[in-house]
């Protein structure tokens, strides 16, 4: 997809589908407590994927490139009695790690077998009545494990205790999943390294209507034009007190580039406002161990600005999608910008003037993809494979369209 150089109209509207990790959580527990309705659920393909898993009795389950998906049905799967599944997806999927996960279940007690490489799906799963109440985890491991185990721990007979040993990673994700669970009647505690869900066995619980928040991931891009093109957007459908952890790009833009963010709590609705005479900082030095997802669009947009920066916490970006370290370093050059990293940091070196036709590889991430699109209002450019975006925000570049002028 060409993106030709454009400029930011004044003062637009967007209105951003359901939080997709939300929305997946959600559908577990729908699945499993049946005790809930959910409005504004993510049009993304990784939920339509797990919904339409959720929905078919088959034996072989094919979630193709959601990560998400593999990882919490490989629990709900774990915990139905009797039922044999095959749990499988794309080449790239065999190449994300799930052992911890594994290991966990299995030493719980449930049978799950490598089919092909140990360590990696596809999984072979053998679902039972899970008695055992005590688990050791990793701590430093993707949340998305962690809270796979949280979504089923309410169905086991005698609730579940997570022991997470070492320094926990993406904690605000974690904490997402219990205060789901909290508004769901299922009890819970945090403290310490120990979590504790009690089991739902004896209750009953009470039927609720969820209304799911939008993405603040996807907002972010559009923290991005902001940043870039100095006018007004809207942005519907958020909360101020929101659980999800990329919602610190409001304070991470209105820190280094001057972008305030007010609430219309009673319209739903965010406020991205440049501010006007910001001085830009010298240098922007962050620890992302909480929000790894918008390391990429931080990245970009300071490379746009030419601003020198130095990100770590990122341990996690290395087994998404793609390598989004190495591919960020690739393409970043593309824009002008050297970088060096490590497997849990990356840092400018220099900055030179942009190629003259930038073609940005996706790497089958959409991730990439979006956070490289604002780079629009500095130079045209290129976005190979722009279809990626459906698997978090089909209507992307549609969107675009709505905020942009040539």
């Amino acid at each position: 997809m060409k993106l030709e150089k454009s400029k930011l109209k004044e003062n637009t509207t967007i209105q951003i589908s359901g939080s997709k990790s939300i929305s997946n959580r959600l559908l577990i527990l729908e699945s499993l407590f049946a005790n809930i309705k959910i409005g504004n659920l993510s049009n993304s393909q990784d939920t339509q994927l797990l919904k339409k898993a959720l929905s078919e009795n088959t034996e072989i389950v094919d979630i193709h490139h959601a990560g998400t998906a593999m990882r919490f049905l490989t629990s709900y799967y774990s915990i139905q009695d009797g039922k044999t599944t095959i749990l499988t997806g794309s080449k790239r999927m065999k190449e994300r790690p799930i052992k911890n996960l594994v290991t966990a279940l299995q030493n719980l007690g449930v049978e799950i077998e490598y089919l092909e490489n140990e360590g990696f799906p596809p999984l072979k799963i053998i679902g039972r009545k899970i008695t055992e109440t005590k688990v050791d985890v990793p701590a430093n491991i993707s949340s998305q494990f962690i809270t796979s185990l949280l979504l089923i721990a309410g169905k086991l007979e005698n609730g579940l205790e997570i022991n997470l040993v070492g320094e926990v990673t993406s904690r605000s994700y974690i904490e997402m999943t219990l205060d789901i669970l909290t508004k769901f009647g299922i009890k819970n505690s945090f403290i310490g390294n120990i979590i504790k869900v009690e089991s739902t066995i004896n209750h009953q619980l009470s039927t609720i209507n969820y209304e799911v928040e939008s993405d603040w991931s996807s907002a972010s891009y559009f923290y991005s034009f902001v940043a870039l093109g100095r006018k007004t957007i809207h942005l519907k459908s958020f909360y101020k007190e929101s659980t999800q952890g990329d919602s610190a790009i409001a304070k991470i833009y209105e820190e280094f580039f001057g972008i305030k963010t007010t609430f219309k709590e009673e319209e739903h609705q965010l406020k991205l406002e440049p501010i006007e005479g910001f001085e830009f900082p010298e240098k922007i030095v962050l620890d992302m161990n909480n929000c790894p997802d918008i390391a990429q669009t931080l990245c970009v947009t300071a490379s746009a600005l030419k601003i020198p920066f130095e990100i770590s916490g990122l341990g996690t970006l290395r087994v998404k999608e793609t390598d989004r370290l190495l591919a960020l370093h690739n393409e970043l050059k593309k824009l002008g910008t050297e970088t060096e990293f490590t497997d849990l940091t990356i840092k400018s070196i220099n900055f030179n003037e942009p190629e003259e036709n930038i073609s940005i590889k996706t790497y089958q991430d959409h991730r990439m993809a979006m956070s490289f699109a604002p780079f629009c209002l500095i130079k045209e450019l290129n976005i190979e494979d722009e279809n990626v975006v459906e698997k978090s925000y089909p209507m992307f570049w549609e969107d675009l369209k709505i905020i942009l002028v040539k």
